[in-house]
């Protein structure tokens, strides 16, 4: 049974579903998961786990990075160039003008989330509403910009490259479009490239054909152990034995109402919450 994490390069054209049932079909594992969905149009990292690792997921650390080119002049009803033209503007902006509006989205703000996405509301994905051309509220959400810079400008062809570091669930289409509102000109995501996704990278990434064969994914598996930030547990085999049960054990530890992951013969045994004296068991992989 494989077992870990893939840093894979998400080609443009398909989707992030689409990887994972490439995934599930070359390893013939079920169990293959992504960590966060890449638009269709998007390329980049994309984190997939495989096997158990996928209850790991809530572990990870999930902030994202992203390069961005958001074109001026028009909007379009994805806020991105897959979407139909929704309005044309004869404003020109120039580099100065997006370097002073880009400090607006600089830390915690509130976003609006595009109509053309999955979140639900009342049971019913928002692209839904939207294809149905039915009205809905959406409910603007809390997100976090840690870094939001201007990195190229072309005044003639108006399009901007922006790098973006962001906390999840950030839509970058939407800041492409609220961007081009705030300039007056327009704007919409042209490309779009995720570069950076917790510990996962685009220089450690491995394109989706290299990953042609069943041998070919457990070469490029990364432990878990290699990527999770949580303190780690050496045990032995008697604690091993307790663990599987479900037992708690002792903490040997100076961690103190804290998850730490415990660790047999360089694996993870179990997720477990240290409180005082012992630790309990909160997921058991073996």
């Amino acid at each position: 049974m494989l077992n870990g994490f893939l840093n894979v390069c998400k080609p443009e054209g398909i989707t992030s579903h689409d990887v994972v049932a490439i995934l599930r079909k070359i390893t013939g594992v079920k169990q293959i998961g992504h960590t966060g969905t890449l638009d269709p149009f998007a390329q980049g990292v994309l984190p997939v786990c495989i096997g158990k690792t996928a209850r790991l997921i809530e572990y990870l650390d999930d902030d994202k990075e992203y390069s961005a080119v958001i074109r001026f002049g028009k909007t379009t009803s994805t806020y991105d160039k897959e979407g139909e033209i929704t309005k044309v503007f004869d404003t020109r902006v120039n580099a100065e003008q997006i370097q002073t509006a880009l400090k607006n989205f600089q830390g915690e703000i509130m976003q609006t989330p595009p109509i053309y996405s999955a979140i639900k509301v009342k049971g019913k994905k928002l692209y839904d509403y939207a294809r149905n051309g039915e009205e809905v509220k959406i409910e603007p959400r809390k997100i976090f910009i840690k870094k939001i810079l201007l990195t190229d400008f072309n005044y003639a062809e108006q399009f901007a490259k922006v790098d973006i570091e962001c906390s999840k669930g950030t839509y970058i289409r939407a800041i492409a479009n609220d961007l081009g509102l705030m300039l007056n000109c327009g704007g919409y995501l042209s490309e779009l490239t995720r570069i950076h996704a917790g510990k996962f990278n685009i220089e450690n990434s491995v394109k989706l054909d290299t990953l042609n064969s069943f041998e070919a994914v457990e070469k490029y598996l990364i432990n878990p152990l290699e990527i999770l930030d949580l303190p780690k547990l050496e045990i032995t085999c008697e604690e091993h034995d307790k663990i599987i049960h479900g037992m708690a054990i002792c903490n040997k530890s100076n961690i103190n109402n804290g998850f730490v992951i415990l660790v047999y013969n360089n694996k993870i045994s179990a997720v477990g919450m240290a409180n005082f004296n012992e630790v309990k068991m909160k997921k058991v992989f073996e």
